[in-house]
């Protein structure tokens, strides 16, 4: 297995208000991803070249050095040891997206759904180009790694939503597991959410401004992802050819779900009585219309939108 030892840190050098508002526009493209049961907000991350940045400065929030000095109230100092700055950035631009997108995200997933899934699957396709290319060296190890993501990723999209209760605990647990999804490419939290029958609880909650559940979630999401982050963070400091290989199958195996064209064969009622598809089979596109010609430019610029972005990293890299 590749033992690359990649940098825990973020960058050393400052950043200036021109880089800060452009984490901000980096964490909405992550937030609005977010939103949709299918598409991840890591995926959008690696897309946008902060996704180790982003695991790795979650793992630094339980620093002991910075635990020791908030304990003795010493805030500044420990702040100083802290990427807050960069977590700041990224979050207010997360969250910014879900509370200005959930609406018009809610509304397309019901009146456009092939529309909204081809340009994010046009987004997807193009990341499992770039992000491979992250792997220093594919060999057996790798292969197999990005093969069982792959597969895995494939079986859970294709799981059906169970009836859950809505009390504190369970969103409390469902912000837990969601974010720790939300943070792998190719594992929607979304999904996980609608899995846990909570997606359009917690996207009602946003609508309305329902901040008890909001608060529970976020708590149950905070202390799921510091955790989480810990983890993932040791494995791309000991395998990190390893993990993105799987992390790369995983985004493979997620074009099931957003494959744009689907036939729903098996629904629940919500507790509105209002009918939730739980099972459906992608289909091939119907009779060419406007709709398929408009689903198909919507892919192609999604995909454009990622390799313009990663020839544009790629450039900065050689300056």
């Amino acid at each position: 297995m590749n033992t690359t030892v990649e940098t825990q840190t973020v960058p050393a050098e400052k950043r200036t208000l021109r880089d800060y508002l452009g984490l901000v526009a980096r964490g909405f493209a992550m937030g609005a991803s977010d939103v949709v049961p299918g598409v991840s907000g890591g995926t959008m991350a690696f897309i946008l070249g902060i996704y180790e940045e982003l695991i790795f400065s979650i793992k630094s929030l339980l620093n002991p050095a910075a635990i020791r000095l908030l304990l003795q109230f010493k805030f500044k100092e420990a702040l100083d040891i802290l990427p807050w700055k960069f977590l700041a950035a990224v979050g207010a631009g997360i969250l910014l997206a879900i509370f200005s997108l959930a609406k018009f995200l809610e509304w397309m997933l019901i009146n456009h759904p092939a529309l909204l899934w081809s340009f994010f699957f046009g987004l997807v396709l193009a990341s499992i180009s770039t992000v491979s290319k992250r792997v220093k060296a594919w060999k057996t190890s790798t292969i197999a790694a990005a093969v069982i993501g792959a597969v895995a990723a494939y079986i859970i999209v294709g799981l059906v939503p169970v009836e859950t209760p809505n009390a504190a605990w369970f969103l409390f647990l469902s912000g837990a597991i969601a974010i720790c999804a939300m943070i792998l490419p190719g594992i929607s939290g979304s999904f996980i959410l609608v899995l846990l029958g909570k997606y359009q609880y917690v996207l009602s909650a946003v609508n309305n401004r329902d901040f008890v559940t909001l608060f529970l979630v976020a708590a149950g999401a905070a202390v799921g992802i510091v955790t989480f982050a810990q983890f993932l963070g040791w494995l791309f400091k000991r395998y990190h050819d390893v993990t993105v290989a799987v992390l790369t199958g995983l985004m493979i195996g997620s074009l099931r779900k957003i494959w744009p064209w689907k036939e729903t064969v098996q629904t629940i009622l919500d507790r509105h009585g209002n009918p939730i598809p739980v099972a459906q089979v992608n289909v091939l596109p119907p009779a060419w219309n406007s709709e398929v010609t408009l689903a198909l430019i919507l892919a192609i610029a999604g995909f454009g939108v990622v390799m313009v972005m990663d020839y544009w990293a790629s450039r900065k890299e050689r300056v």
